[in-house]
């Protein structure tokens, strides 16, 4: 059975994550390491770190990923862009493994009008540089995006290029957005075209290289190219494409978490975890 959570608050301090995750019957989880709308947070203090692995350990060692800022971007042109993504990225990296957390969810960026395949080589060239200055053995995994604008990533064909391309190809892996992979035309809702789209993911990238699944309804059409979540069974996907994700055995033993949107009661999380359930056979 997949490991269902969701992306929680750290609000109070990142050892809270865990307490919040169990308090909506999770059991992944992922988490920002610090405020993804800042290029230099603050550092990781001691205790921070010893009051998160303590956590960690009581809650029987779950899955953690941390997402990437937002607002790096390898893929620019701008050389100040890039060198503060680099920066920041390379802290990241570093602050997970420091915390011991063994996956970051990246997205690929955007070209800024420069074309799918110079965005692709710029998005490479930025993203090993940084692993290479981290000096870290943690997971990158590239997510797959919904392709707005002039946003990497909304094909497993671009994913595919990432991972082939970089140097450090075997410490990067993919997580798979099931609202983004939508948006950008994969259709999941019958169990033929979910059938399709997953051997497209295999065929192009390797379901060996997916690691993580982020799991979101959609707000709006198949192939609208617009980012917009939606709770489990409310949108345009359906309860259908979650029943086949949830009972494909090639993803049995994943880590799956929820971006759907959330107040402060978590009670939300608690309503799309128990659907989720609901539909594995």
């Amino acid at each position: 059975m997949p490991e269902l959570g969701a992306h929680e608050s750290v609000s109070g301090g990142l050892h809270l994550a865990f307490e919040r995750i169990k308090q909506v019957g999770g059991d992944a989880l992922q988490i920002f390491t610090r405020n993804q709308r800042q290029w230099v947070p603050a550092e990781l203090k001691t205790e921070e770190i010893r009051l998160y692995r303590e956590a960690h350990q009581e809650s029987g060692k779950m899955t953690v990923a941390s997402h990437g800022s937002y607002l790096v971007n390898f893929a620019t042109a701008k050389e100040e862009l890039l060198k503060k993504s680099t920066h920041a990225f390379v802290l990241e990296l570093q602050r997970c493994q420091q915390l011991g957390i063994p996956y970051v969810v990246l997205h690929p960026g955007s070209h800024g009008g420069d074309g799918v395949e110079v965005g692709l080589d710029r998005f490479v060239a930025g993203l090993d540089g940084a692993i290479e200055r981290s000096e870290t053995e943690v997971e990158v995994l590239i997510e797959t995006t919904a392709g707005q604008g002039t946003g990497l990533g909304r094909s497993f064909k671009e994913l595919a290029f990432i991972l082939q391309n970089s140097r450090y190809s075997s410490q990067l892996g993919v997580c798979v957005d099931t609202c983004h992979i939508f948006a950008a035309g994969y259709d999941i809702r019958s169990i033929e075209k979910y059938n399709e789209t997953i051997k497209e993911l295999d065929d192009q990238v390797g379901l060996q290289r997916v690691k993580f699944f982020h799991l979101n309804d959609s707000k709006k059409e198949l192939g609208s190219r617009v980012d917009r979540h939606e709770h489990i069974g409310k949108g345009a996907i359906g309860l259908s494409g979650f029943k086949n994700l949830l009972n494909d055995p090639r993803f049995g033993d994943l880590p799956m978490t929820l971006e759907t949107p959330k107040s402060d009661s978590l009670e939300e999380d608690r309503e799309n975890l128990k659907t989720l359930r609901s539909l594995i056979d």
